[in-house]
């Protein structure tokens, strides 16, 4: 899909439809987060950070838990 971005005020605005808004589950209230691969604009959901440090501490203990079974499954 190609977009032009639109003029709003002094800034420049990129109207998202309401198709592609409801698959990702994002309403005005959702926060975004925007950042860049170098090339690319990358648009999606903001994560709530306290999940996403639980999860990384998860995956933490479960690594060094199991860091002897996972060398063996990786041979």
């Amino acid at each position: 899909m190609i977009k032009h971005l639109t003029t709003h005020g002094n800034s420049l605005a990129l109207v998202i439809e309401k198709g592609i808004l409801e698959l990702l589950g994002i309403d005005r209230k959702t926060p975004l987060e925007i950042s860049t691969d170098g090339s690319r604009l990358i648009i999606s959901p903001a994560q709530d950070a306290k999940r996403w440090k639980k999860i990384e501490t998860s995956l933490i203990k479960i690594s060094d838990r199991h860091a002897k079974a996972f060398e063996r499954l990786a041979k």
